[in-house]
């Protein structure tokens, strides 16, 4: 299970530098779904893998994370933005 949760971490640390180093690079858009997915993935992931390893800052840190994300996401599904 550890290894697992390892896993999971790491791939939501890549998933929220991909976001980042993304929409830095203009090759994504801030204010698209896609981003909000990405970083609402990626938060999850590293919340699930810091509340494993009892890191419980980084887990609340990476809980309003995904909060804004789905808050964002709702907001671009109502305004029919999200893409």
């Amino acid at each position: 299970m550890n290894l697992l949760l390892d896993a999971v971490g790491w791939i939501g640390a890549g998933l929220l530098v991909l976001g980042y180093g993304m929409v830095s690079t203009g090759r994504m858009s801030g204010d698209r779904a896609s981003y909000q997915v990405v970083n609402l993935v990626g938060s999850v992931a590293l919340m699930a893998n810091s509340a494993y390893n009892d890191a419980w800052p980084s887990a609340g840190l990476n809980l309003v994370w995904a909060g804004i994300g789905v808050v964002s996401l709702v907001k671009l599904t109502r305004m029919g933005v999200a893409r």
